[in-house]
Protein backbone atom coordinates (compact mmCIF):
# COMPACT_ATOMS: atom_id res chain seq x y z
CA UNK A 1 0.00 0.00 0.00
CA UNK A 2 1.24 3.59 -1.17
CA UNK A 3 2.26 6.14 1.64
CA UNK A 4 -0.62 8.62 -0.24
CA UNK A 5 -3.21 5.49 0.21
CA UNK A 6 -2.37 4.78 3.82
CA UNK A 7 -2.91 8.71 4.50
CA UNK A 8 -6.38 8.53 2.29
CA UNK A 9 -7.41 5.30 4.61
CA UNK A 10 -6.48 7.12 7.59
CA UNK A 11 -8.81 10.09 6.95
CA UNK A 12 -11.30 7.90 5.55
CA UNK A 13 -11.24 6.34 9.32
CA UNK A 14 -11.24 10.23 10.72
CA UNK A 15 -14.22 11.45 8.28
CA UNK A 16 -16.41 8.27 8.12
CA UNK A 17 -16.37 8.02 5.07
CA UNK A 18 -14.29 6.63 1.36
CA UNK A 19 -12.32 9.08 0.33
CA UNK A 20 -10.92 9.45 -3.47
CA UNK A 21 -7.67 8.06 -4.42
CA UNK A 22 -8.16 8.66 -8.53
CA UNK A 23 -9.40 11.32 -10.04
CA UNK A 24 -10.63 9.71 -13.25
CA UNK A 25 -11.87 6.08 -14.13
CA UNK A 26 -8.55 3.67 -14.83
CA UNK A 27 -10.76 1.15 -16.77
CA UNK A 28 -13.33 1.07 -19.86
CA UNK A 29 -16.74 0.65 -18.81
CA UNK A 30 -18.86 -0.97 -21.32
CA UNK A 31 -22.65 0.19 -22.45
CA UNK A 32 -23.95 -3.08 -22.44
CA UNK A 33 -21.80 -5.24 -19.65
CA UNK A 34 -23.16 -8.86 -18.76
CA UNK A 35 -23.34 -8.53 -14.85
CA UNK A 36 -22.69 -11.94 -13.27
CA UNK A 37 -22.53 -13.23 -10.29
CA UNK A 38 -22.04 -16.93 -9.79
CA UNK A 39 -22.67 -19.11 -6.17
CA UNK A 40 -20.75 -22.22 -5.45
CA UNK A 41 -21.49 -24.93 -3.25
CA UNK A 42 -19.63 -24.69 0.02
CA UNK A 43 -16.61 -27.67 0.32
CA UNK A 44 -16.86 -27.29 -3.66
CA UNK A 45 -14.06 -26.04 -5.22
CA UNK A 46 -16.02 -25.78 -8.90
CA UNK A 47 -19.39 -27.37 -8.29
CA UNK A 48 -22.05 -24.41 -9.51
CA UNK A 49 -25.01 -23.55 -7.42
CA UNK A 50 -26.78 -20.84 -8.73
CA UNK A 51 -25.70 -17.54 -10.99
CA UNK A 52 -27.45 -14.33 -11.49
CA UNK A 53 -26.80 -12.28 -14.50
CA UNK A 54 -28.07 -10.21 -17.53
CA UNK A 55 -27.07 -6.74 -19.56
CA UNK A 56 -30.27 -5.27 -17.42
CA UNK A 57 -30.66 -3.67 -14.42
CA UNK A 58 -34.79 -4.85 -14.13
CA UNK A 59 -34.13 -7.90 -15.77
CA UNK A 60 -32.19 -10.19 -13.74
CA UNK A 61 -31.70 -14.00 -15.15
CA UNK A 62 -31.38 -16.67 -12.32
CA UNK A 63 -30.14 -20.05 -13.29
CA UNK A 64 -30.29 -22.86 -10.62
CA UNK A 65 -28.76 -26.09 -10.19
CA UNK A 66 -30.99 -27.74 -7.50
CA UNK A 67 -29.28 -30.27 -6.81
CA UNK A 68 -25.48 -29.17 -6.91
CA UNK A 69 -23.73 -33.42 -6.41
CA UNK A 70 -25.87 -34.37 -9.87
CA UNK A 71 -23.52 -34.31 -12.88
CA UNK A 72 -26.62 -34.18 -14.82
CA UNK A 73 -28.23 -31.16 -13.28
CA UNK A 74 -24.53 -29.35 -13.56
CA UNK A 75 -24.20 -29.97 -17.27
CA UNK A 76 -27.84 -28.97 -17.83
CA UNK A 77 -27.16 -26.04 -15.94
CA UNK A 78 -23.98 -25.77 -17.52
CA UNK A 79 -25.58 -25.45 -21.23
CA UNK A 80 -28.72 -23.11 -19.62
CA UNK A 81 -25.49 -20.71 -18.85
CA UNK A 82 -24.06 -21.46 -22.20
CA UNK A 83 -27.19 -19.93 -23.79
CA UNK A 84 -27.25 -16.68 -21.76
CA UNK A 85 -23.07 -15.77 -22.27
CA UNK A 86 -22.57 -17.17 -25.72
CA UNK A 87 -25.13 -15.31 -27.29
CA UNK A 88 -24.06 -12.03 -25.74
CA UNK A 89 -20.32 -13.17 -26.45
CA UNK A 90 -21.10 -13.84 -30.20
CA UNK A 91 -23.25 -10.52 -30.19
CA UNK A 92 -19.58 -8.55 -30.90
CA UNK A 93 -18.11 -10.79 -33.15
CA UNK A 94 -20.20 -9.34 -36.93
CA UNK A 95 -18.77 -5.88 -36.79
CA UNK A 96 -14.92 -5.54 -37.07
CA UNK A 97 -12.44 -3.03 -38.88
CA UNK A 98 -9.23 -4.34 -40.68
CA UNK A 99 -6.22 -3.47 -38.01
CA UNK A 100 -2.87 -3.16 -40.30
CA UNK A 101 0.38 -4.28 -38.61
CA UNK A 102 3.92 -3.68 -39.38
CA UNK A 103 5.82 -6.75 -40.37
CA UNK A 104 2.43 -8.90 -40.35
CA UNK A 105 -0.17 -9.70 -42.23
CA UNK A 106 -3.42 -7.19 -41.05
CA UNK A 107 -5.99 -8.81 -39.64
CA UNK A 108 -9.77 -7.66 -38.39
CA UNK A 109 -10.43 -6.72 -34.77
CA UNK A 110 -14.03 -6.30 -33.39
CA UNK A 111 -15.25 -3.29 -33.31
CA UNK A 112 -16.64 -3.85 -29.27
CA UNK A 113 -16.03 -6.56 -27.15
CA UNK A 114 -17.67 -8.23 -24.58
CA UNK A 115 -17.32 -7.49 -20.48
CA UNK A 116 -18.36 -9.34 -17.79
CA UNK A 117 -18.63 -7.98 -14.56
CA UNK A 118 -18.18 -10.00 -11.43
CA UNK A 119 -18.33 -8.69 -7.57
CA UNK A 120 -14.74 -9.87 -7.12
CA UNK A 121 -11.93 -11.98 -7.38
CA UNK A 122 -13.07 -14.61 -6.05
CA UNK A 123 -15.73 -14.75 -8.56
CA UNK A 124 -12.58 -14.42 -10.86
CA UNK A 125 -11.24 -17.43 -9.51
CA UNK A 126 -14.45 -19.44 -9.44
CA UNK A 127 -15.13 -18.48 -13.24
CA UNK A 128 -11.81 -19.83 -14.68
CA UNK A 129 -12.09 -23.19 -12.67
CA UNK A 130 -15.73 -23.46 -14.05
CA UNK A 131 -14.35 -23.16 -17.29
CA UNK A 132 -11.45 -25.44 -16.68
CA UNK A 133 -14.49 -28.16 -15.48
CA UNK A 134 -16.29 -27.50 -18.90
CA UNK A 135 -14.11 -27.12 -21.26
CA UNK A 136 -12.26 -30.39 -21.79
CA UNK A 137 -15.98 -32.19 -21.74
CA UNK A 138 -17.09 -33.81 -25.06
CA UNK A 139 -20.95 -33.53 -27.03
CA UNK A 140 -20.07 -37.90 -27.73
CA UNK A 141 -17.76 -40.59 -25.89
CA UNK A 142 -18.50 -42.26 -22.53
CA UNK A 143 -19.36 -39.03 -20.67
CA UNK A 144 -21.60 -36.69 -23.17
CA UNK A 145 -22.80 -33.41 -22.81
CA UNK A 146 -24.57 -30.77 -24.74
CA UNK A 147 -22.85 -29.75 -27.25
CA UNK A 148 -22.51 -25.47 -25.78
CA UNK A 149 -20.75 -26.54 -22.75
CA UNK A 150 -17.35 -27.16 -24.00
CA UNK A 151 -17.43 -23.82 -25.85
CA UNK A 152 -18.71 -22.19 -22.50
CA UNK A 153 -15.73 -23.75 -20.99
CA UNK A 154 -13.26 -22.43 -23.46
CA UNK A 155 -14.47 -18.86 -23.01
CA UNK A 156 -14.98 -18.51 -19.29
CA UNK A 157 -11.02 -19.79 -18.81
CA UNK A 158 -10.75 -17.13 -21.70
CA UNK A 159 -12.21 -14.39 -19.22
CA UNK A 160 -10.77 -15.83 -16.28
CA UNK A 161 -7.15 -15.64 -17.22
CA UNK A 162 -7.40 -12.22 -19.16
CA UNK A 163 -9.01 -10.74 -15.67
CA UNK A 164 -5.20 -11.44 -14.48
CA UNK A 165 -3.58 -8.93 -17.42
CA UNK A 166 -2.91 -5.70 -15.80
CA UNK A 167 -5.33 -3.52 -17.48
CA UNK A 168 -7.66 -5.29 -18.62
CA UNK A 169 -11.34 -4.51 -18.84
CA UNK A 170 -12.71 -7.74 -20.33
CA UNK A 171 -13.70 -9.51 -16.51
CA UNK A 172 -13.45 -6.80 -13.94
CA UNK A 173 -14.35 -7.14 -10.02
CA UNK A 174 -16.27 -4.61 -9.03
CA UNK A 175 -14.39 -4.55 -5.50
CA UNK A 176 -11.27 -4.19 -7.44
CA UNK A 177 -12.43 -1.46 -9.53
CA UNK A 178 -13.39 0.30 -6.44
CA UNK A 179 -11.10 0.04 -4.69
CA UNK A 180 -8.42 1.57 -7.06
CA UNK A 181 -10.51 4.41 -7.11
CA UNK A 182 -11.54 5.42 -3.86
CA UNK A 183 -10.03 4.43 0.09
CA UNK A 184 -12.11 2.98 2.58
CA UNK A 185 -11.35 3.07 6.25
CA UNK A 186 -10.95 -0.80 6.98
CA UNK A 187 -8.89 -3.09 5.50
CA UNK A 188 -8.16 -4.81 2.09
CA UNK A 189 -9.61 -7.76 3.24
CA UNK A 190 -12.91 -6.36 4.54
CA UNK A 191 -13.04 -4.11 1.31
CA UNK A 192 -13.74 -7.67 -0.71
CA UNK A 193 -17.26 -6.91 0.95
CA UNK A 194 -19.28 -5.18 -1.99
CA UNK A 195 -22.04 -4.55 0.34
CA UNK A 196 -19.34 -3.21 2.69
CA UNK A 197 -17.10 -0.90 0.99
CA UNK A 198 -20.01 0.33 -0.83
CA UNK A 199 -21.28 1.57 2.20
CA UNK A 200 -18.46 3.38 2.88
CA UNK A 201 -18.13 5.27 -0.40
CA UNK A 202 -21.38 6.01 -0.45
CA UNK A 203 -22.62 7.30 2.66
CA UNK A 204 -20.12 5.92 5.33
CA UNK A 205 -19.64 2.46 7.40
CA UNK A 206 -22.89 0.89 8.80
CA UNK A 207 -23.52 -2.47 10.78
CA UNK A 208 -26.06 -3.32 8.41
CA UNK A 209 -23.44 -3.55 5.22
CA UNK A 210 -21.70 -6.21 7.38
CA UNK A 211 -24.85 -7.89 7.92
CA UNK A 212 -25.00 -11.26 6.43
CA UNK A 213 -29.30 -11.35 6.64
CA UNK A 214 -29.26 -7.70 5.43
CA UNK A 215 -26.74 -8.18 2.91
CA UNK A 216 -25.46 -11.85 1.70
CA UNK A 217 -21.87 -12.40 0.78
CA UNK A 218 -21.49 -11.27 -3.06
CA UNK A 219 -20.57 -14.86 -3.67
CA UNK A 220 -19.33 -17.53 -4.82
CA UNK A 221 -19.38 -18.97 -1.51
CA UNK A 222 -22.58 -18.75 0.62
CA UNK A 223 -23.08 -17.51 4.12
CA UNK A 224 -22.45 -20.47 6.24
CA UNK A 225 -25.74 -19.52 8.36
CA UNK A 226 -27.73 -19.59 5.59
CA UNK A 227 -26.22 -23.19 3.96
CA UNK A 228 -27.43 -24.45 7.85
CA UNK A 229 -30.50 -22.76 8.21
CA UNK A 230 -31.99 -22.42 5.02
CA UNK A 231 -30.25 -24.23 2.12
CA UNK A 232 -29.60 -27.48 3.62
CA UNK A 233 -33.18 -27.95 4.52
CA UNK A 234 -34.49 -27.02 0.86
CA UNK A 235 -32.38 -28.96 -0.86
CA UNK A 236 -33.27 -32.03 1.50
CA UNK A 237 -37.32 -31.10 0.99
CA UNK A 238 -36.52 -31.66 -2.54
CA UNK A 239 -38.66 -29.11 -3.75
CA UNK A 240 -36.71 -27.00 -6.57
CA UNK A 241 -39.19 -24.15 -5.77
CA UNK A 242 -37.79 -23.29 -2.37
CA UNK A 243 -34.63 -23.77 -3.58
CA UNK A 244 -34.56 -21.18 -6.56
CA UNK A 245 -36.29 -19.27 -3.73
CA UNK A 246 -33.31 -19.17 -1.37
CA UNK A 247 -31.24 -18.93 -3.89
CA UNK A 248 -32.89 -15.42 -5.05
CA UNK A 249 -32.64 -14.23 -1.60
CA UNK A 250 -28.99 -14.40 -1.82
CA UNK A 251 -28.39 -12.70 -5.23
CA UNK A 252 -30.57 -9.57 -5.55
CA UNK A 253 -28.93 -8.32 -3.13
CA UNK A 254 -25.74 -8.27 -4.81
CA UNK A 255 -26.96 -7.23 -8.16
CA UNK A 256 -28.05 -4.10 -7.11
CA UNK A 257 -25.23 -3.58 -5.48
CA UNK A 258 -23.43 -4.44 -8.52
CA UNK A 259 -25.27 -2.06 -10.51
CA UNK A 260 -24.37 0.58 -7.91
CA UNK A 261 -21.26 0.05 -8.64
CA UNK A 262 -21.29 0.24 -12.05
CA UNK A 263 -22.62 3.59 -11.68
CA UNK A 264 -19.83 5.03 -9.35
CA UNK A 265 -17.33 3.80 -11.54
CA UNK A 266 -19.52 5.45 -14.86
CA UNK A 267 -19.44 8.69 -12.98
CA UNK A 268 -16.14 9.31 -13.11
CA UNK A 269 -14.27 10.04 -16.84
CA UNK A 270 -12.07 7.59 -18.42
CA UNK A 271 -7.92 8.33 -18.11
CA UNK A 272 -6.85 9.29 -21.51
CA UNK A 273 -5.07 5.30 -22.10
CA UNK A 274 -8.56 3.56 -20.99
CA UNK A 275 -9.56 3.96 -24.86
CA UNK A 276 -5.49 2.24 -25.92
CA UNK A 277 -5.85 -0.62 -23.50
CA UNK A 278 -9.49 -1.04 -24.60
CA UNK A 279 -7.95 -1.67 -28.18
CA UNK A 280 -5.65 -4.28 -26.63
CA UNK A 281 -8.49 -6.19 -25.17
CA UNK A 282 -10.73 -6.31 -28.26
CA UNK A 283 -7.32 -8.01 -30.26
CA UNK A 284 -7.13 -10.11 -27.58
CA UNK A 285 -11.06 -11.12 -27.83
CA UNK A 286 -10.44 -11.15 -31.62
CA UNK A 287 -7.53 -13.51 -31.45
CA UNK A 288 -9.35 -16.04 -29.00
CA UNK A 289 -12.41 -15.74 -31.24
CA UNK A 290 -10.87 -16.87 -34.50
CA UNK A 291 -9.26 -19.44 -32.74
CA UNK A 292 -11.98 -21.02 -31.63
CA UNK A 293 -13.82 -20.58 -35.47
CA UNK A 294 -10.39 -22.31 -36.77
CA UNK A 295 -10.98 -25.65 -34.82
CA UNK A 296 -8.03 -24.50 -32.64
CA UNK A 297 -8.11 -26.80 -29.67
CA UNK A 298 -9.09 -25.81 -25.79
CA UNK A 299 -6.43 -24.16 -23.87
CA UNK A 300 -3.86 -26.27 -22.54
CA UNK A 301 -4.17 -27.47 -18.56
CA UNK A 302 -0.78 -26.09 -18.27
CA UNK A 303 1.69 -23.70 -19.81
CA UNK A 304 4.44 -25.27 -21.52
CA UNK A 305 8.28 -23.58 -20.14
CA UNK A 306 8.45 -21.34 -23.04
CA UNK A 307 4.71 -20.58 -23.37
CA UNK A 308 4.96 -19.60 -19.92
CA UNK A 309 7.89 -17.59 -19.85
CA UNK A 310 6.39 -15.29 -23.03
CA UNK A 311 3.49 -14.96 -21.30
CA UNK A 312 4.86 -13.84 -18.10
CA UNK A 313 6.88 -11.61 -20.02
CA UNK A 314 3.80 -10.16 -21.74
CA UNK A 315 1.94 -9.26 -18.33
CA UNK A 316 5.55 -7.93 -16.97
CA UNK A 317 5.26 -5.70 -19.96
CA UNK A 318 1.71 -4.81 -19.39
CA UNK A 319 1.85 -4.35 -15.73
CA UNK A 320 5.23 -1.62 -16.45
CA UNK A 321 2.83 0.08 -19.13
CA UNK A 322 0.12 0.28 -17.14
CA UNK A 323 1.42 1.57 -14.31
CA UNK A 324 3.07 4.09 -16.66
CA UNK A 325 -0.67 4.79 -17.73
CA UNK A 326 -2.03 5.35 -15.02
CA UNK A 327 0.76 7.98 -13.39
CA UNK A 328 0.23 9.59 -16.86
CA UNK A 329 -3.40 9.90 -16.87
CA UNK A 330 -3.86 10.97 -12.81
CA UNK A 331 -2.28 13.39 -10.95
CA UNK A 332 -3.01 11.61 -7.94
CA UNK A 333 -1.03 8.50 -9.18
CA UNK A 334 1.44 10.92 -10.04
CA UNK A 335 1.78 12.01 -6.68
CA UNK A 336 2.80 8.88 -5.56
CA UNK A 337 5.90 8.85 -7.64
CA UNK A 338 6.67 12.45 -6.81
CA UNK A 339 6.98 11.58 -3.20
CA UNK A 340 9.63 9.10 -3.91
CA UNK A 341 11.62 11.57 -6.22
CA UNK A 342 11.16 9.42 -9.57
CA UNK A 343 8.95 12.64 -10.88
CA UNK A 344 8.74 16.33 -9.90
CA UNK A 345 6.29 19.22 -10.83
CA UNK A 346 6.80 23.06 -10.30
CA UNK A 347 6.65 26.03 -12.40
CA UNK A 348 8.75 27.01 -15.34
CA UNK A 349 10.78 29.79 -14.68
CA UNK A 350 13.45 30.65 -17.56
CA UNK A 351 13.47 28.24 -21.52
CA UNK A 352 16.28 28.41 -24.16
CA UNK A 353 14.31 27.10 -27.13
CA UNK A 354 17.11 27.63 -29.58
CA UNK A 355 19.71 25.61 -27.24
CA UNK A 356 21.70 23.50 -29.77
CA UNK A 357 24.18 20.89 -29.34
CA UNK A 358 26.78 19.55 -31.92
CA UNK A 359 28.78 21.02 -34.81
CA UNK A 360 28.21 20.93 -38.19
CA UNK A 361 26.17 18.12 -39.44
CA UNK A 362 25.34 16.52 -35.79
CA UNK A 363 23.91 19.89 -35.00
CA UNK A 364 20.98 18.64 -32.88
CA UNK A 365 18.18 21.52 -31.85
CA UNK A 366 17.91 20.57 -27.76
CA UNK A 367 15.81 23.31 -25.92
CA UNK A 368 16.41 23.69 -22.23
CA UNK A 369 13.53 24.39 -19.66
CA UNK A 370 14.48 25.41 -15.99
CA UNK A 371 11.75 24.73 -13.39
CA UNK A 372 11.69 25.51 -10.06
CA UNK A 373 10.10 22.73 -7.64
CA UNK A 374 9.39 22.13 -4.17
CA UNK A 375 9.11 18.33 -4.85
CA UNK A 376 12.51 15.97 -3.65
CA UNK A 377 14.22 15.16 -7.11
CA UNK A 378 16.23 11.71 -6.60
CA UNK A 379 17.26 11.40 -10.18
CA UNK A 380 21.05 11.58 -11.51
CA UNK A 381 21.95 13.77 -14.35
CA UNK A 382 21.10 12.34 -17.53
CA UNK A 383 18.18 10.61 -16.60
CA UNK A 384 15.72 9.61 -19.31
CA UNK A 385 12.24 11.66 -18.81
CA UNK A 386 8.65 11.76 -19.85
CA UNK A 387 5.78 14.18 -19.32
CA UNK A 388 1.98 14.04 -19.27
CA UNK A 389 1.22 17.49 -20.24
CA UNK A 390 3.62 16.32 -23.74
CA UNK A 391 3.30 12.81 -24.01
CA UNK A 392 4.95 12.31 -27.15
CA UNK A 393 7.92 14.31 -25.89
CA UNK A 394 11.08 13.08 -24.68
CA UNK A 395 13.30 15.14 -22.04
CA UNK A 396 16.54 14.22 -20.23
CA UNK A 397 17.80 15.87 -16.61
CA UNK A 398 20.63 17.99 -17.09
CA UNK A 399 20.46 19.32 -13.39
CA UNK A 400 18.92 19.64 -10.46
CA UNK A 401 19.79 21.97 -7.22
CA UNK A 402 18.38 23.63 -4.58
CA UNK A 403 14.79 23.48 -5.94
CA UNK A 404 16.03 24.44 -9.81
CA UNK A 405 15.74 21.82 -12.30
CA UNK A 406 17.29 22.13 -15.93
CA UNK A 407 15.47 19.92 -18.60
CA UNK A 408 16.85 19.19 -22.04
CA UNK A 409 13.92 18.32 -24.48
CA UNK A 410 15.38 15.58 -27.25
CA UNK A 411 12.47 15.01 -29.17
CA UNK A 412 8.75 15.69 -29.93
CA UNK A 413 9.51 18.91 -31.02
CA UNK A 414 9.12 18.61 -34.53
CA UNK A 415 11.95 17.97 -37.50
CA UNK A 416 12.46 22.42 -38.04
CA UNK A 417 15.74 24.66 -36.89
CA UNK A 418 12.66 26.02 -34.25
CA UNK A 419 10.91 23.84 -32.18
CA UNK A 420 7.25 23.86 -33.36
CA UNK A 421 4.49 26.00 -31.58
CA UNK A 422 3.84 24.68 -27.96
CA UNK A 423 6.97 22.44 -27.99
CA UNK A 424 8.55 23.99 -25.45
CA UNK A 425 6.55 24.82 -22.26
CA UNK A 426 5.52 28.51 -21.56
CA UNK A 427 7.28 30.37 -18.72
CA UNK A 428 4.66 30.36 -15.82
CA UNK A 429 3.15 26.96 -17.03
CA UNK A 430 3.26 24.18 -14.65
CA UNK A 431 4.36 20.99 -15.61
CA UNK A 432 5.49 17.77 -14.48
CA UNK A 433 8.54 15.06 -15.55
CA UNK A 434 9.00 11.51 -14.61
CA UNK A 435 11.47 8.85 -15.32
CA UNK A 436 8.13 6.76 -15.79
CA UNK A 437 8.11 5.95 -19.62
CA UNK A 438 6.39 3.65 -21.37
CA UNK A 439 8.80 2.79 -24.01
CA UNK A 440 8.52 0.01 -26.24
CA UNK A 441 9.88 -2.96 -24.97
CA UNK A 442 10.52 -6.08 -27.19
CA UNK A 443 9.49 -9.61 -26.95
CA UNK A 444 12.15 -11.73 -25.13
CA UNK A 445 14.18 -14.29 -27.85
CA UNK A 446 12.82 -17.73 -26.42
CA UNK A 447 13.73 -21.05 -27.85
CA UNK A 448 11.38 -22.89 -29.65
CA UNK A 449 9.42 -26.02 -27.77
CA UNK A 450 11.63 -28.89 -29.37
CA UNK A 451 14.63 -26.96 -27.95
CA UNK A 452 13.53 -26.23 -24.68
CA UNK A 453 15.64 -28.36 -22.15
CA UNK A 454 14.71 -31.53 -20.80
CA UNK A 455 14.35 -30.12 -17.65
CA UNK A 456 12.06 -27.01 -18.63
CA UNK A 457 9.85 -29.75 -20.23
CA UNK A 458 11.44 -30.63 -23.75
CA UNK A 459 12.82 -33.62 -25.80
CA UNK A 460 12.93 -36.11 -24.74
CA UNK A 461 10.06 -35.81 -22.47
CA UNK A 462 6.39 -36.22 -24.18
CA UNK A 463 5.29 -33.22 -23.33
CA UNK A 464 6.94 -31.26 -25.58
CA UNK A 465 4.69 -31.73 -27.96
CA UNK A 466 1.60 -30.09 -28.52
CA UNK A 467 -1.19 -29.98 -26.31
CA UNK A 468 -4.19 -32.28 -27.30
CA UNK A 469 -7.02 -33.36 -25.58
CA UNK A 470 -7.79 -36.74 -24.36
CA UNK A 471 -10.33 -39.18 -22.55
CA UNK A 472 -8.98 -38.20 -19.46
CA UNK A 473 -9.44 -34.71 -19.85
CA UNK A 474 -13.58 -35.01 -20.53
CA UNK A 475 -13.48 -37.59 -16.89
CA UNK A 476 -11.74 -34.63 -14.51
CA UNK A 477 -14.05 -34.29 -11.51
CA UNK A 478 -15.82 -30.79 -10.83
CA UNK A 479 -14.06 -30.11 -7.67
Amino acid sequence: MSLLTSLARLRALDEGIAQPIATVRHCHLSDRPMVFIPLKLSGEAAAPLAAMLGTERDRPRLLVVTQPRNRDLRFAWAAELAGVLLPYIESFLADTETVERRGADPYERALDAPQLVVPNPAGVAFTRLLGRSTRFRRADGPYPVPDVVPLLGRWLTYFGERAAYPGSSLMPAATEELGRHWASGQSSLEDANLAALLGWITEGPSDAAEDPLIWPPAGPATDPGFDAEVLAPAIDSGSAERITEALRSQLEPTWRLMWQAIDLLNGLEPGASVAQRWEQDRGSFSGMAQSIAEGGPPQARRDGAVAAAAKLARMERAQAAYDVQRAYDDPLIMAEYRLTGEAFAGEVIETVPDNIEGEGRSRKLRPLVVIKTDDPVRLPPGASLGTPQRRAQGAELVSADEGLITVKITKGMGRGKTPTPGAVPEIGERVCYTSLTDDFQGSPTLPDAEATPWTHGGPPQDNAAEYTPDDEDAQEEWS
